[in-house]
């Protein structure tokens, strides 16, 4: 969620047992997003020990990777370094950025708002696929959700 997602919501749904996730961009400056990497991979592996019998939820980063993102190399950097367990990418597939993330064992999913866009994440290498539908706050999908889910 733009803006409002934070280390401390990211570890807190982790540590319940669901996917805790943030965009890159909400790290602001940009050197700020190691320092969140660094404090959830932290607390989360402390987690992980206390409490062996429910280790947390893997978490993501969302990545802007269309041209306009002038963070995207040094973002994607701080991300292979931390080994984030998912990345989410949207607004372009770029099979380099796959390629960062598999390096390590991570996914990648991708947004998209159609079977076209389905079709070219696979291509380029994403792992799967989250369906952007009419109603997605701020994004551009356009279908309702179970039309989109058929076509794709």
């Amino acid at each position: 969620m733009f803006i409002v997602s934070y280390p401390e919501l990211v570890i807190a749904q982790c540590k319940a047992g669901i996917i805790g996730s943030f965009p890159a961009l909400n790290a602001r400056p940009a050197h700020m997003l190691e320092e969140w990497l660094e404090r959830i991979t932290r607390e989360l592996a402390e987690h992980d020990r206390q409490h062996p019998d429910r280790p947390s939820a893997p978490f993501a980063v969302n990545q802007i990777v269309h041209k306009t993102n002038d963070r995207l190399h040094h973002d994607m950097e701080v991300c292979v370094k931390y080994k984030v367990p998912l990345v989410i990418t949207s607004l372009g597939a770029q099979p380099e950025i796959n390629d960062a993330v598999h390096s390590y064992g991570g996914l990648v999913m991708h947004d998209v708002i159609n079977q076209k866009f389905a079709h070219k994440a696979i291509e380029k290498g994403a792992d799967g696929l989250i369906l952007v539908a009419a109603g997605a706050g701020g994004h551009a999908g356009r279908q309702s959700p179970f039309a989109l889910m058929q076509e794709t």
